[in-house]
């Protein structure tokens, strides 16, 4: 088991924390920051991620510490992997089950080899709708915040790469993807989307990270190992 100071906090560490249900990139931040003050009497350090994952994902985030949080703007450019399960035939507002079901479709026209047609079509790069429900800016607000209030617009595409899409599970309305895709992708306007090529809608059912670069989520540990290591449990 790693054992860790005060002093290698401060020089920079890179943690890998496999982030809970629920817990937004926040929350693992704050709950990390507060545990190294604590159990090493640090007054003040930095500590910050690479990379969000919304409240209803789980899987890697890497969370920098002192000195290490240089490296944050050259690890936010690496890609991701994601294993992605979405259900045909409902839609959300917000393309996962932070909302309601909204609209219903059918879904027994899609076949396997539709989804493989699909998933040829989405490989490669192109320009993809960022959802309301995100943190992306809008003249200072979150758009999220807009979304809340029951505003409709339509944010500006950004240009993102999918390098791999491969198909693990068709059993209808469920489908399971693993993802490689590129900085600034949104899983949920993917999700979104590959509905609509389907003919259908979908929603976001599960999601997990497992890779930020050549970092595996299999080397991540959980909140209670961190305590352990801390020696707060």
């Amino acid at each position: 088991m790693t054992i860790y100071s005060a002093e290698s906090f401060l020089d920079g560490q890179i943690l890998f924390f496999d982030k809970p249900l629920y817990w937004t990139s926040f929350d693992l931040v704050k709950k990390v920051k507060n545990l190294i003050r604590d159990s090493c009497g640090i007054e003040k350090i930095k500590v910050g991620h690479t990379g969000t994952l919304d409240p209803l994902a789980t899987g890697l985030m890497l969370i920098c510490t002192g000195k290490a949080t240089k490296k944050i703007n050259g690890l936010q450019g690496l890609d991701k992997e994601y294993i992605t399960t979405l259900c045909l035939g409902k839609t959300t507002p917000s393309y996962d089950l932070e909302t309601g079901f909204d609209k219903a479709y059918h879904t027994d026209h899609i076949t396997k080899e539709m989804v493989h047609k699909a998933i040829n079509e989405f490989c490669g790069e192109q320009l993809q709708i960022p959802p309301l429900f995100s943190a992306k800016n809008i003249d200072g607000k979150r758009a999220y915040e807009y979304a809340r209030k029951g505003i409709e617009m339509e944010l500006e595409p950004s240009l993102i790469t999918f390098h791999e899409i491969e198909l693990l599970y068709f059993e209808l309305p469920v489908v399971r993807l693993r993802l490689l895709c590129s900085k600034g992708t949104y899983i949920r306007s993917f999700v979104r989307d590959f509905g609509k090529f389907l003919g259908s809608g979908a929603y976001l059912s599960d999601l997990k990270r497992t890779k930020i670069g050549d970092f595996n989520l299999d080397n991540a540990t959980t909140i209670e190992n961190f305590k352990l290591m801390l020696g707060t449990a």
